[in-house]
């Protein structure tokens, strides 16, 4: 698998960074080009951030209970933005409750505290081969597929 340029970022008033600092780490560990942020971004500054990073993918961490309203937000920010092929992936806090919302809005896997960091590079070669197939892994492209 080629690495992929992944920006991190952290939406909203949370500032503990602590595991969008190690999944940064891990990320690039793993052969891909990562962006971190940094904390208490907009979802217009992260929009932003994206674009001009030219950017594959995006993971966004969240602790702190605004998932509900930031994430969709983002999404929807890139689809306007014509960045329907950006792959979308989401960890921290967030309740299983409010899976479906999330992934609903475009969000592709959802990584809780204690994941491994294996299951997170598994889900980027799934999402590699699904890109090499021509099958659909993007923000605005079908909703059928989720990483679970």
């Amino acid at each position: 698998m080629k690495g992929m340029r992944i920006v991190i970022a952290k939406p909203g008033l949370d500032g503990h960074d602590r595991g969008a600092k190690v999944i940064t780490r891990i990320l690039r560990d793993a052969g891909h080009e990562v962006i971190y942020t940094g904390i208490r971004k907009t979802p217009d500054e992260i929009n932003r951030i994206v674009m001009d990073e030219d950017a594959d993918a995006l993971g966004l961490s969240s602790l702190s209970g605004a998932h509900q309203v930031l994430i969709p937000k983002i999404c929807q920010k890139l689809k306007d933005s014509g960045m329907n092929n950006i792959v979308v992936f989401a960890g921290g806090i967030i309740p299983e409750k409010d899976h479906n919302n999330l992934f609903n809005s475009g969000v592709r896997a959802i990584f809780g505290p204690g994941t491994y960091s294996h299951v997170i590079t598994d889900f980027l070669s799934e999402v590699d081969n699904r890109k090499n197939n021509a099958l659909p892994v993007g923000v605005g492209e079908d909703k059928g597929w989720r990483w679970i």
